[in-house]
């Protein structure tokens, strides 16, 4: 589960779904003239407010989350897990607005009078607030582009380094400068001796010719298009380098990729597992 997938939207989602679960710790009832302090019931030990409104809320919400953040998203009775979450987070918010007016539930057909002074408890208010959170949340993160944001920001990679170029000279790389080798002299090769700098050479002794370079590889193409890293606002199937119309993956938001070729208008991407292929719409991707 990638969890840089996860948008803003996804965020109220899961604070709504933790204010839902500590609300049904609190009391459901409240009745005029009886202390607050008195020892009313909570959620869980009412069944079918918890199926109908806590449970089915946080089962909404894990399922929201976890089709955000898979690859490939299972379905439900011919929906989408997001979809199924969101039609379960709808129901959740609806049955809670019932338990707002109607506390009492059955005891109303008890007897005349029976549900007087009952009013919806603190767990129940809590309930409601939470689960319209939850599904106003659910329903416009696909609509509104500042819920669609990334939760987690993705680390600004580091610049790619051009190639063939070597590391800064340090201890341990080429072209430090060595332990008792006078400054501005090069390291002479082992099984060679007469290289500068090496010890036992008289000064201005004269100097064995060098042996032929050896042909330089073969330069690569010259072009304008430098390697650079870049991430997708929103997620982007990668289509294999041969032209095979299925995508061989998702590029998700919130996470780096690196863009090693321009094919077209569209770049050939390698993931973080090593696989390359086109992303064939670039529009507004961001630059690292």
């Amino acid at each position: 589960m990638n969890i840089r997938s996860l948008t803003r939207g996804d965020g109220v989602v899961i604070g709504a779904a933790v204010l839902l679960f500590i609300a049904s710790f609190l009391d459901i009832y409240s009745i005029d003239g009886v202390s607050s302090g008195a020892d009313f019931p909570n959620a869980w030990e009412s069944a079918p407010l918890l199926m109908s409104v806590f449970l089915a809320g946080i089962f909404a919400a894990v399922l929201i989350v976890v089709a955000r953040g898979l690859p490939t998203v299972p379905k439900v009775a011919g929906l989408d897990l997001g979809q199924f979450g969101i039609a379960l987070a709808v129901f959740s918010a609806w049955s809670a607005l019932g338990n707002i007016f109607d506390p009492a539930g059955g005891f109303n057909n008890s007897g005349q009078g029976s549900d007087s002074g009952f009013g919806a408890g603190t767990g129940v208010i809590l309930g409601l607030i939470a689960t319209l959170a939850l599904a106003g949340a659910a329903v416009a993160t696909p609509l509104v582009p500042a819920l669609k944001g990334a939760l987690v920001g993705a680390p600004r990679p580091q610049a790619p380094q051009p190639y063939g170029a070597q590391p800064a000279g340090g201890y341990g790389y080429p072209g430090a400068q060595q332990p008792g080798q006078p400054y501005g002299t090069q390291p002479g090769q082992p099984g060679q001796p007469g290289q500068p700098g090496q010890p036992g050479q008289p000064y201005g002794a004269a100097q064995p010719q060098q042996a032929a370079p050896a042909p330089q590889a073969a330069q690569a193409p010259a072009g304008d298009f430098s390697p650079f890293w870049f991430a997708v606002p929103v997620p982007r199937p990668l289509y294999a380098e041969d032209g095979s119309p299925t995508p061989i993956a998702e590029l998700a938001p919130g996470t780096w990729y690196l863009a090693v070729e321009q094919r077209g208008p569209g770049l050939v991407a390698q993931t973080q597992d090593g696989r390359r292929g086109v992303l064939q719409d670039t529009t507004g991707i961001q630059r690292g």
